[in-house]
């Protein structure tokens, strides 16, 4: 550790050497390399968080550029992920950065989840908080909660009290997803560039706060913040009894995630992880959508090849297994055959496709 990087805060009173030294052994994980979690991977980084997770499946956009400030415009086209990490590591050599370039869903969630202490949520959808909530609940993950709307913002700390029993969590607050139409469209909303910059910094702070025992973190209570006013006020928060958590695993996967900003496309991403845990746990049928003549060839015994063009006459004739995972070259064609599938046979069975297809789980597939 660099006494001289960090010297500025080591020498507060009431921090000291002792907390830049659990920065240091902290994990965290910063869901959203947008508005939020630009500032506060930037300030997580600079104040020494030893080891830091980015998670975000999108690339950068023009319309990101005034809120998203670890991006500049011949980042454009590129993966936020990618360049936030390049831009951190140059901020601070001396911490670990991980890139999950990834949409998370219950079938990676609680793996990825699982490798950090601290879960910091700076997504923009209903179903992402649902989600990382439950996930956090179950792993009993302490989860910072930074949202923005309008030109107000929101901060929280869930499942971080001293009795994890009393701990409050997202749901106590909104016990269900409002349904679609509610709210304003997420993509059309607005937002000032200044609010989740404000708003992402609080969470940092909060996040440095948990993870060094310093202050009054904002367990079991929400703040408010007003843009325009600067006005801000702290509610309670009380456990209610209005909503149901998952209690286990399986609960956690049978548990329905629906974005009310888009319309769900009812399959899922799944990556090999999830897909070695499926297969422990549940019937599976694994379906190789590619042609006959594609390489790499896969185990008859463990996979069952329906090339695209016999797809049709294959669900025609049925199938027992609930659970059925698709699989091609690059993950393209098995999103279309989980779309025909997801048509066919809606909610009778889970449907998924292998996310990257092959070529990015080779090493999964080449295995004895």
């Amino acid at each position: 550790m660099s006494a001289e990087r960090y010297n500025r805060q080591i020498i507060l009173k009431g921090f000291g050497e002792a907390a830049q030294q659990q920065l240091l052994k902290a994990k965290v994980l910063v869901i959203g390399a947008g508005g939020l979690g630009c500032p506060a991977l930037q300030y997580l980084a600079a104040a020494g968080v030893g080891h830091l997770g980015i998670v975000d499946d999108d690339t950068v956009s023009l319309s990101n550029l005034h809120r998203q400030i670890l991006f500049t415009t011949p980042d454009i086209g590129k993966l936020k992920t990618e360049v936030a990490a390049k831009r951190l590591q140059e901020m601070n050599p001396q911490i670990g950065i991980v890139t999950h370039p990834i949409r998370l869903q219950k079938g990676n969630i609680l793996d990825i989840l699982s490798r950090y202490d601290y879960i910091l949520d700076g997504t923009d959808n209903f179903e992402s908080r649902y989600l990382i909530n439950d996930a956090c609940a179950i792993l009993s993950k302490p989860l910072i909660f930074a949202a923005v709307s309008g030109f107000e913002g929101q901060l929280a700390i869930f499942n971080a009290a001293d009795n994890l029993a009393g701990s409050t969590n997202y749901r106590d607050i909104f016990p269900v997803p409002p349904d679609k139409g509610e709210i304003p469209n997420c993509a059309e909303n607005g937002v000032l560039g200044v609010l989740p910059g404000i708003i992402g910094t609080m969470a940092a702070a909060e996040t440095i706060k948990l993870i060094t025992k310093t202050g009054e973190p904002l367990r079991n209570k929400i703040l408010n913040y007003n843009l325009l006013t600067h006005q801000q006020y702290i509610i309670n928060i009380s456990q209610s009894s209005d909503y149901v958590l998952p209690k286990s695993v399986a609960e956690f996967l049978n548990m329905e995630y629906q974005d009310t900003c888009e319309a769900p496309h009812g399959y899922e991403e799944i990556d090999t992880i999830a897909l070695s845990k499926l297969r422990e746990q549940e019937s599976v049928i694994l379906i190789d959508v590619r042609e006959k003549h594609e390489v790499p060839v896969l185990d008859k015994q463990v996979f069952t090849q329906v090339p695209m063009s016999e797809l049709n006459a294959f669900i025609t004739k049925g199938f027992s297994q609930k659970h059925v995972v698709l699989i091609c070259q690059h993950g393209i064609r098995s999103v279309a055959a989980a779309e025909t599938l997801q048509e066919k046979f809606g909610n009778s069975k889970k449907i998924y496709s292998l996310k990257g297809g092959i070529v990015k789980s080779r090493d999964y597939f080449m295995r004895p």
